[in-house]
């Protein structure tokens, strides 16, 4: 075990100390679709998703160091818009997130319920960047990046250290990968808890820049927001800490695309016999699963969040 592994794999430790009390430990559950399988829902997470994990430890380590930023800020479409609104409100500071105009509705409505100044006019996928450099330098807020930032990433990885404490045997653990944030934090809590173990990320084949990263040996980027069914997963290309982890340190041994089908069969899946409410991103590793694209053996599937867009989901179901 290499000495950055060992350190990464104390940092997610540490985090999962700090995020305790402010998010869920959510279950290992079994099915009836395979006695070898072990689903971990994050859809049962505080906000649905995951991305609470990251969000309190990049902004509790922030005030840790002895920064009190005026306020943070981040771009999202929806789910770590939410988590760290939910962080941020937690330890009193003022969130600001830029969400673009064509997110779900829903995940808009929650940010804001939950405390955090919106700002979605004119914000699309191609410029939110630039305009999120505009808004930090007039605020003077500070960026709680989605993926690209090492505390996001140790928050994100104490998902998959949960599920292995609770499930240590698997030999296989699956997670989908947009910017790679929670795929890079599951794979240095896998790879930690046994080397031999595989980690495997999916994605959307309309979407399939990490795949192409993971084939070429460098960042692949698409040259437009990809059109998908996993609207969580729309990033055009992974963050250069979450290359670095996956890909340069080899910590996840494959990346796996599904197509739109094989989402929506999973989403289906997922709602009518499991009766878990997934979002099509969450479902992304159970569609792997179901068309036989991962690895044999004990397998646990990381499911990201369940922020459905209930029209989506609703046109999903009755297609069957």
């Amino acid at each position: 075990m290499t000495p950055i592994l060992e350190e990464h794999a104390a940092e997610v430790a540490g985090a999962a100390e700090r995020i305790r009390g402010h998010v869920r430990r959510t279950p290992a559950l079994t099915t009836d679709l395979d006695p070898n399988l072990r689903l971990k829902p994050e859809c049962f997470q505080v906000t649905g998703s995951f991305k609470p994990r990251g969000a309190f430890n990049a902004i509790l380590s922030l005030l840790e160091r002895g920064e009190r930023p005026r306020g943070v800020i981040a771009v999202s479409s929806g789910n770590h818009a939410q988590a760290v609104a939910l962080a941020a409100a937690g330890v009193g500071l003022p969130a600001l997130i830029l969400i673009p105009e064509d997110a779900n509705p829903a995940k808009v409505a929650a940010t804001r319920a939950l405390g955090a100044e919106v700002i979605q006019e004119g914000i699309t996928f191609a410029n939110r960047e630039q305009r999120l450099r505009e808004v930090m330098a007039e605020r003077g807020y500070t960026l709680v990046h989605p993926f690209d930032d090492w505390d996001v990433i140790h928050g994100q990885g104490t998902a998959a250290r949960e599920l292995l404490e609770d499930e240590p045997d698997l030999q296989v653990v699956a997670a989908p990968v947009g910017g790679g944030g929670l795929l890079a934090g599951s794979s240095i809590s896998a790879k930690h808890h046994r080397p031999s173990i595989k980690v495997i990320g999916v994605e959307p084949a309309a979407a399939d820049d990490a795949y192409r990263t993971w084939k070429s040996g460098h960042i692949e980027k698409l040259p437009t927001s990809p059109t998908t069914l996993a609207d969580g997963v729309r990033t055009t290309a992974i963050g250069a800490r979450n290359f670095e982890v996956m890909f340069q340190h080899r910590l996840v041994d494959a990346i796996v695309t599904v197509t739109e089908e094989e989402i929506a069969q999973a989403v289906r899946l997922a709602w009518t016999r499991l009766h878990i409410a997934l979002e099509p991103t969450g479902a992304l590793p159970l569609a792997a699963f179901a068309a036989g694209k991962l690895p044999p053996g004990r397998t646990g599937l990381v499911l990201s969040g369940g922020n459905a867009n209930l029209q989506t989901v609703a046109t999903i179901l009755a297609s069957q």
